[in-house]
C-alpha cells in the first residue's frame, strides 16, 4: 500500500465509515486511507486512532490541502455533499460521494456541471448495484429468464422509526434541510438506483408523497411510478408510518414467463419460473461497500468503466424530486 495510487481522504468519518466503507479502503488493491476530518476535533482523532489513519483534521481546507490526497469520499448528511464535492474537484481530487448525492435535482444538476467543467471524476455510493446479489438479479433478467418484464412492484414500509437506519446518532433524516425529505430520501435512492441500474433510462415517472400522521414533521407517505422501455411498468410504496408487525421490504419483478422476488436490504433472491422455484442466498462483504470501491478505484485509475456516473444519479434525484411533491392535481370523478 505505501505505493498505492489511490490515496483517500474522508470528510465526515461518522457511522457509515466504521464498517459499512471506512476499513475497505486499505484492503482494495491500489488504494490506501491516509486522512480524515470531521468537525469534532476529539472524534476525528479517535477515528484515525481506532482505524491506524496517518492524519486527522477538524477542517476540510487542511484535509483538501494535503498534497497526498489525490481522492476525496465525502461521507457527511446531504446537505454539505455539493459544497465538498465542488471544493474537491475545484483542488483536483477524484470524489467518491454518498447518496443522496445532493439535496435535490437542481443541486445534482451544479454537481454534473461541475464535473464536466473541471474534467474531474466523481463516482456516487450506490454500492449496491456491485454487491453479487444483485449483479445476479441484472444476470437473471438479461438472460430472459422470467419472460417479457411486465411489472415491478416495491414496497418499504416501516414504523416511524425504521429498523433499516441507525439510531446511534442524531436523526438528522427527519430534518429535510439536512437530508433533503425524512427517511424516503435517505433509503429510496438504493431502490431506484437499482431500477434505473436493472431497466435504464426511464420514459416518464409521476408522485407524491403526504404526510398522513400529524405527528411527523416530514412526509411520511410516498408513492410513485416509473415507465421504463419495453413497457416496463414500476410501483413503489414507502410509508414509514406503519406499526412495527407490518414492516415489509419487498420487490417483485413479474414476467410473463415468472417472476424474480428480493427485499432491497435482504440477502436472498426467490426465483419461480417455468422449471419451478429456486432460491440463491448471499453473503454480502463484511465492508458492504469494498466491491463498489473497488470498481471506484479502477476507474480513477482508468481501468474500467464509472460504476455509478453522475448523469445517472441526476436522473435518480429527479425523480426523487417528483416522488416527493406534495401538490396533487384535482381528480374528476364520475357522478
Amino acid at each position: 500500500m505505501e505505493n498505492a495510487k489511490v490515496r483517500w481522504g474522508i470528510i465526515g468519518c461518522g457511522d457509515v465509515t466504521e464498517k459499512k466503507s471506512g476499513p475497505a479502503f486499505n484492503k482494495v488493491k491500489d488504494s490506501q486511507l491516509l486522512a480524515v476530518m470531521r468537525r469534532d476535533a476529539a472524534k476525528a482523532a479517535d477515528y484515525a486512532r481506532r482505524h491506524q489513519v496517518p492524519d486527522w483534521y477538524s477542517k476540510v481546507e487542511d484535509l483538501l490541502d494535503n498534497p497526498s490526497l489525490n481522492t476525496i469520499y465525502i461521507a457527511t448528511p446531504p446537505s454539505s455533499h455539493l459544497d465538498y464535492a465542488l471544493k474537491a474537484l475545484k483542488a483536483g481530487k477524484n470524489v467518491y460521494v454518498e447518496k443522496p448525492v445532493t439535496l435535490n435535482a437542481d443541486e445534482a444538476t451544479l454537481l454534473l456541471e461541475a464535473v464536466k467543467k473541471t474534467n474531474g471524476k466523481l463516482v456516487v455510493a450506490h454500492y449496491r448495484r456491485q454487491l453479487p446479489m444483485f449483479l445476479k438479479v441484472k444476470e437473471l433478467l438479461k438472460v430472459g429468464q422470467i419472460g417479457a418484464i411486465r411489472t415491478v412492484q416495491l414496497r418499504l414500509w416501516q414504523s416511524r422509526s425504521p429498523e433499516l437506519v441507525t439510531k446511534r446518532a442524531a436523526d438528522w433524516r427527519t430534518d429535510p434541510t439536512i437530508s433533503g425529505g425524512g427517511y424516503f430520501f435517505d433509503l429510496a435512492p438504493h431502490q431506484l438506483d437499482l431500477m434505473l441500474y436493472f431497466f435504464g433510462t426511464p420514459l416518464y415517472y409521476n408522485g407524491f408523497s403526504q404526510v398522513q400522521d400529524g405527528t411527523s414533521d416530514v412526509v411520511d407517505h410516498t408513492t410513485g411510478t416509473i415507465l421504463f422501455e419495453n413497457q416496463i411498468i414500476f410501483n413503489g410504496s414507502w410509508a414509514f408510518n406503519v406499526q412495527p408487525q407490518d414492516n415489509m421490504d419487498s420487490c417483485e419483478i413479474v414476467g410473463s414467463e415468472g417472476k424474480i422476488s428480493f427485499s432491497i436490504f435482504g440477502n436472498s433472491i426467490l426465483l419461480r419460473s417455468d422449471q419451478g422455484e429456486k432460491e440463491f442466498v448471499f453473503d454480502h462483504p463484511e465492508h458492504i461497500q469494498y466491491p463498489m470501491i473497488a470498481s471506484t478505484v479502477d476507474f480513477f485509475e482508468g481501468k474500467g468503466p464509472n460504476p455509478a456516473p453522475m448523469e445517472e444519479a441526476l436522473t435518480l434525484m429527479k425523480i426523487m424530486d417528483c416522488f416527493s411533491k406534495k401538490e396533487i392535481k384535482s381528480f374528476h370523478t364520475r357522478k
